[in-house]
């Protein structure tokens, strides 16, 4: 059977060490983000994560979903684990409290995220779909459609989805078909088909929200003719009270790979009554607003599917006994040695540690930046933190979940048979991971976005926002001979990707094809460096850390075996910041290789 843990150590480390939240006090929002109230919250939503919903990931893989006659009925246990979720008040924990939210900064909710997605990714894609729908009405609703809608989203008993697919428009939502004719109230009649809608119908909340793209009558061609407009399952009346059900129906669930317990919808919408959110033929602008939040949250899905994988492996290594050390017996009184005494089983069992322990960073360092960009006083400082979410979206998006799905697959690899064997459970991980690779934009889709858009954007200031700070690390540091194992890596590969980065910049005016045939490898590129960064800062942070916890114990009564973990938590961060600097950081100089050879014998070659 699969186990978790919740890594609230970690949280608490990256939060109050790393990022030192406590310097943001005076910025709204953060005057609550100390230990002394984080840490009961995070060991709280560990609480129900293990709990509650862990408990439930293979039963709802097992069992699935039920479909009748356009109902769909979520696996058992789903919806008193949904009610226990609403009930600890965890949907408003980010929400404005206008509409009864607590305010608190997206930094502290992406660990609740990361948790609810290594416990159970089916049931955590309802409450994330909900609040990037939140998110839009928040941002480009009308007030009175905040006043109507918002509370009983916030609360949670109320959902939302974001409808944008049809069969014909994928990525290309220009190509979208569905229609919104206005009506003498001032409403929409909104006419069309919509598929691959991620809890487009379910039974865990008494209404659905549906945010829905749409053409209006004369509506120019393309992206610029769509407009945006709210749908509700059940309309609602002037008192709040639940009225008609609308006329849009879950025709289908789709039968997928993984996340068997999400229900994905192909909806149709027969005159369903829509309300505009935004302004008319602005749909894609409002979009565009949920997309850096949504992208982040599903690379933090495959981060939360990447955590419980390496739990497991991790557990597996420890107590699978196989042959013998090639150095000699390690355990002579056992029949063979575990095999977490194999060097090959120690390099997959590393890369997930420096995986997970470096996106997590990374991640919430995103979400730090995304709520700075929104509060921070300082006109310079917001800009600059949009600056860098804007840049590293893509990057961490993609590289989340192709790590994601990657460290699934390296723990299959580590149980060796019995992973391929549905029993042992994790090979539900490997089918869960692969879907954030393709939606929120495929990471193709990505790495176009970012050398296409993201690095001309104005005359190369995002990429300042990224660059200058590393150089900063590298030159403060470089005094520092404790540091140099992490630093001169750093500058090294940093000067790769400087190289690539010119690279694409002129061979992507010269020849288009050349800057989107090395897209993908950049973006991979960009994100080892990315960590490379993460894991150089958090190494600092242990090598100055150490010592003061050192002095501390000693005066202290901590008892030894406490005192053993404190220290040794610290040094785990060395070890592994060291293991990704000698092990995988070195993959740029391939990548690099690769997209410096351009696109020549990918573009003439006879398919």
């Amino acid at each position: 059977m699969p186990v978790y843990k919740a890594p609230v150590r970690d949280f608490q480390f990256i939060l109050h060490e790393y990022l030192n939240l406590g310097q943001y006090k005076d910025v709204p929002g953060f005057a609550d983000s100390g230990p002394e109230l984080m840490t009961p919250v995070l060991e709280a939503a560990a609480q129900m994560c293990e709990e509650v919903l862990f408990p439930l990931n293979q039963k709802g893989d097992k069992e699935g979903l039920q479909y009748d006659n356009g109902k769909v009925i979520m696996p058992g246990g789903f919806k008193e684990a949904y009610e226990m979720y609403v009930e600890g008040g965890w949907p408003s924990f980010t929400c404005d409290p206008a509409y009864g939210g607590q305010g608190l900064p997206d930094v502290l909710n992406m660990p609740l995220m990361e948790m609810v997605c290594s416990a159970n990714l089916s049931f955590g894609l309802t409450p994330g779909l909900s609040h990037g729908a939140y998110n839009a009405i928040m941002l480009h609703g009308s007030d009175a459609l905040k006043k109507k809608y918002l509370p009983r989203m916030v609360s949670g008993h109320w959902s939302g989805v974001m409808c944008l697919t049809e069969p014909q428009a994928g990525t290309d939502l220009g190509l979208i078909r569905t229609k919104a004719e206005p009506q003498p109230d001032g409403s929409y009649a909104i006419t069309g088909g919509k598929i691959f809608i991620s809890s487009g119908e379910h039974d865990l909340t008494e209404n659905i929200i549906h945010l829905i793209l749409a053409r209006l009558p004369g509506a120019p061609s393309g992206t610029k003719g769509i407009s945006l407009f709210l749908a509700p399952k059940f309309l609602v009346n002037d008192d709040g009270s639940l009225g008609a059900r609308n006329k849009l129906r879950c025709d289908a669930l789709e039968h997928k790979m993984g996340i068997h317990a999400s229900p994905t919808c192909v909806m149709n919408y027969d005159g369903a009554t829509g309300w505009l959110v935004g302004a008319p033929n602005k749909g894609m602008k409002a979009m565009f607003t949920m997309m850096n939040a949504a992208r982040l949250y599903v690379g933090v899905q495959g981060l939360g599917i990447a955590e419980v994988a390496y739990q497991n492996a991790l557990a597996y290594a420890r107590e699978r006994l196989q042959s013998r050390a090639i150095t000699g017996a390690r355990f002579p009184d056992k029949p063979a040695d575990p095999i977490i005494v194999h060097p090959d089983v120690r390099r997959m069992l590393l890369t997930q540690r420096a995986f997970t322990e470096g996106c997590r960073a990374l991640a919430l360092e995103m979400a730090l930046k995304h709520d700075l960009a929104q509060r921070h006083p300082d006109p310079a400082v917001k800009q600059e933190c949009d600056d860098f979410v804007q840049l590293l979206t893509p990057v961490v998006k993609s590289y989340l979940t192709d790590g994601g799905f990657e460290m699934a697959s390296l723990t299959m690899q580590v149980y060796g048979g019995y992973g391929f064997i549905k029993e042992y459970g994790v090979e539900q991980y490997v089918r869960d991971a692969r879907i954030t690779m393709i939606y929120e934009g495929t990471n193709g889709i990505q790495a176009l976005d970012l050398v296409g858009r993201k690095l001309p954007a104005g005359t190369g200031r995002y990429l300042r926002s990224f660059f200058h700070p590393v150089d900063a690390f590298i030159a403060r540091h470089k005094g520092n001979p404790a540091m140099a194992e992490f630093t001169k890596p750093l500058y090294i590969h940093m000067g790769y990707l400087q190289k690539a980065t010119m690279w694409i910049a002129m061979q992507g005016l010269a020849n288009p094809d050349d800057a989107a045939g090395g897209a993908v490898e950049y973006q991979k590129l960009f994100a080892h460096v990315a960590l490379a960064y993460v894991w150089a800062r958090q190494a600092e942070v242990a090598l100055r850390r150490m010592p003061e916890v050192r002095g501390q114990m000693s005066d202290s009564k901590l008892t030894p075996d406490i005192q053993h973990l404190t220290s040794e938590f610290y040094e785990s961060k060395i070890q592994t910041a060291r293991f990704y600097m000698q092990k995988i950081l070195p993959n740029t100089i391939s990548l690099l290789s690769s997209i410096t050879s351009g696109s020549k014998s990918m573009m003439q070659a006879a398919l």
